[in-house]
C-alpha cells in the first residue's frame, strides 16, 4: 500500500467504491495528453487502480510507449466531488492479471467488461491522490 492510498479518508474510499465512470489521462509519445472515459477498479490495500482495455487502444499504446516512466491519472467526479488517482502505469496481458481485473470490474459494475481477444489491463500504482469535497 502506498502512503497516498493509506491516508485516504473513509469518504474518499466509499466514493471510489461507487460504480461511477472516470477519465483516464495518459501521455502520448509526442508529450500531449490523451483523455478518455473509462470504467475502472481501485484496490486501496494494494494501491492499484486497474482499467481493462484492448491492447491496440491509444491509452494502452501510450502507456506501453512510456516504458518504466509511464504515468496515468484517473479522475472520478460526481458534481463538485472528485478524486484523482495518479501513478506509474504499466500494461499487462498476463492471463492471471487480466482475469483478476475482469473479476474486480464485474464485482464493481455488476456486469462483465467486453472480452475481446486482445484484452489487457492497465495498472496504475497510485502514489498521489487529490480530492475535493469528500
Amino acid at each position: 500500500m502506498s502512503r497516498a492510498t493509506a491516508e485516504l479518508p473513509p469518504a474518499a474510499r466509499a466514493f471510489l467504491a461507487a460504480p461511477h465512470a472516470a477519465t483516464l489521462t495518459t501521455i502520448r509519445p509526442d508529450g500531449t495528453l490523451h483523455v478518455t472515459p473509462v470504467r475502472f477498479t481501485f484496490d486501496a490495500a494494494a494501491g492499484l487502480a486497474r482499467v481493462t482495455t484492448r491492447a491496440g487502444t491509444r491509452k494502452a499504446r501510450n502507456v506501453a510507449a512510456g516504458g518504466p516512466a509511464a504515468r496515468g491519472a484517473l479522475c472520478q467526479a460526481d458534481g463538485f466531488r472528485w478524486v484523482a488517482l495518479e501513478g506509474r502505469a504499466v500494461v499487462d496481458d498476463g492471463e492471471a492479471r487480466v482475469a483478476d481485473a475482469v473479476r474486480r470490474y464485474a464485482d464493481r459494475y455488476r456486469v462483465l467488461p467486453p472480452a475481446p481477444p486482445d484484452l489487457v489491463v492497465i495498472e496504475i500504482s497510485v502514489d498521489r491522490v487529490l480530492s475535493l469535497n469528500l
